[in-house]
């Protein structure tokens, strides 16, 4: 049976439900932008102390969750029949200085950690020490055989140090070149992301990765990378680490690569255009190897996913799911003011809201013939670290795992024609939402800044990458409002992303309802979503496809 763990959880649980209980007294037919409101009102709570992983704000916030699940009748589908899957997590944090060199032909050089290089490893070990190793640039780092690009053509890089440009091959090439449009053009794909980077020269045995910084192709300066790059890291624990992870990985700035190629009678430019056509081939810095050393501190510890189901009437082992991260970032840097909460009231106390309210609704409705499940994610901002660990330990098969529909930050405002798609184009999942868009006048439209990659930095991608289909319609960003541009200035990741008085939220209940009628017909249908053919995560679907009736 659940149990509340602690008085003061106790106490905000009954405070907020005191609240909901005036929010709506009948059975409504729509999202109800009241208890949208105290949801968030409640989670980003300063006593919430900004939900961080593994603090006592985790602690309330994901007991919050399971009371709310357990008030609407949902059965727990967490660990041994509870509420929780659990989630081990490696912490790693800096320890002492590092030392960072480039032998090149006549001279050693040594690079500055933070102002040159950013460095750090997931290795569970006490120190990182890599010594005169050789360097090859393998240009944009992507092997993607359904779009016909491999830059590793079977060169050897273990025991090497993979240098890589960000973003992805055809990101600024021109209009009229015959590579424009491979990789989505503007829109990043996962093979751009710095994340595929690290993880692909684990695959291929590298010693270490640095992505080449731009600011245009990584979407930020190079200031965010070195404010951040002291925090502690969170990484889940991995079966085999040696092979999942390589000893450094991090960031360069670019006039440092260009001078390490200088060093080896290379052009930056020049390999750049080069890297930029599919006959490329690596080029090791002949002459030039670099050394890491360097020591962290790591520790295991735990965070929770929350995990609740209602079982379908007659294919209960075909599931869709709805999914929210819970965490922010508890409490860290104070603002001007003196504020050091992070209460994450759109990122993404909204969310848990509207999973919460979905639940609702289908709790309310006639049980559906496919089982439906609401998951509240554990540490995403550190790396969408719960959903990880559920890719990799589903609670049910993600074979047969209809679709899953993420919740991630609600914008306040009234209801708008619009409505954005982030990952525009990737499945038929958004032909279903832009036929219950169109009967109330609505429609669609792309992510207006795909560059950044934002289909590729919420919950549901680990489980896009084994192949489940996913919706991401993101409340509110239409990148014509000004509320979007006002939130992305002055509140997201910042201590005044906080909740004050009632919003308006008739919006987000507007567009929460059309995300419950497109999973309520999925998890009365027999239909299979699918992955738009050519997508990176069509292959890994349909090798499953027995699984599946």
């Amino acid at each position: 049976m659940f149990r509340i763990p602690s008085p003061a959880a106790a106490l905000l649980i009954t405070a907020s439900v005191a609240v909901l209980a005036t929010a709506a007294t009948a059975q409504e037919t729509g999202v109800d932008p009241a208890r949208l409101n105290a949801h968030i009102a409640a989670l980003a709570d300063d006593s919430m102390e900004g939900r961080g992983p593994t603090t006592a704000g985790e602690e309330k916030a994901v007991t919050y969750i399971a009371e709310q699940f357990r008030a609407l009748g949902l059965e727990p589908a967490g660990d041994d029949g509870g509420w929780f899957q659990t989630v081990p997590i490696n912490r790693f944090v800096q320890d002492g200085p590092a030392t960072i060199t480039a032998r090149l032909p006549g001279e050693t050089v040594s690079l500055q950690r933070g102002t040159e290089v950013i460095a750090n490893s997931h290795r569970p070990q006490a120190r990182i020490s890599i010594t005169d190793a050789p360097v090859v640039f393998v240009g944009y780092g992507v092997n993607a055989p359904e779009r016909g690009w491999d830059d590793f053509k079977g060169v050897d890089l273990t025991g090497k140090i993979m240098l890589v440009l960000v973003n992805d091959p055809d990101f600024e090439v021109p209009a009229d070149s015959p590579v424009a449009g491979k990789f989505d053009g503007q829109g990043m794909t996962y093979y751009g992301r710095w994340v595929y980077k690290f993880e692909e020269a684990a695959r291929r045995g590298a010693a270490g990765v640095l992505v080449i910084h731009a600011t245009a192709g990584a979407g930020y300066p190079w200031n965010t990378l070195q404010n951040s790059s002291t925090a502690p890291g969170l990484d889940i624990v991995r079966a085999d680490p040696v092979k999942e992870r390589v000893q450094a990985q991090g960031w360069i700035q670019q006039a440092q690569a260009a001078r390490l190629m200088q060093a080896a009678g290379l052009d930056f430019a020049t390999l750049k255009a080069a890297a930029q056509r599919p006959d490329f081939q690596p080029v090791a810095l002949d002459g030039v190897t670099m050394s890491f050393d360097f020591g962290h501190r790591f520790e295991r510890l735990t965070t929770r996913n929350v995990a609740a189901r209602l079982t379908g009437t007659t294919r209960p082992e075909e599931t869709l799911m709805y999914g929210a991260h819970w965490d922010a970032y508890g409490r860290a840097v104070a603002n001007a003011q003196g504020d050091d909460i992070y209460n994450g009231a759109v990122d993404n106390a909204s969310g848990v809201a509207a999973v919460i309210e979905l639940a609702r609704k289908f709790a309310e409705a006639p049980r559906t013939e496919r089982s439906v499940l609401f998951v509240s994610w554990a540490a995403e901002e550190a790396g969408l670290l719960g959903a990880y660990y559920y890719a990799a330990h589903p609670l049910v098969p993600l074979e047969t795992t209809v679709g899953n529909i993420n919740m991630d930050s609600l914008l306040a405002g009234p209801p708008s024609e619009e409505i954005v798609v982030i990952g525009y184009g990737k499945t038929d999942l958004q032909e279903r939402l832009a036929r219950d868009a169109a009967v109330e006048g609505r429609r669609l439209i792309p992510d207006p800044a795909p560059q950044v990659g934002a289909f590729y930095r919420s919950d549901h991608f680990p489980l896009a990458k084994m192949g489940v289909p996913a919706l991401f319609a993101a409340a509110g960003f239409t990148g014509a409002s000004e509320a979007s541009r006002d939130y992305v200035r002055n509140r997201y990741h910042q201590p005044t992303d906080d909740w004050k008085a009632p919003w308006d939220l008739t919006g987000a209940a507007a567009d929460v309802d059309l995300l419950f009628k497109v999973g309520h017909d999925l998890a009365n249908g027999t239909d299979w979503p699918k992955w738009t053919p050519g997508n990176e995560f069509e292959a890994v679907r349909e090798a499953s496809a027995s699984e599946r009736p």
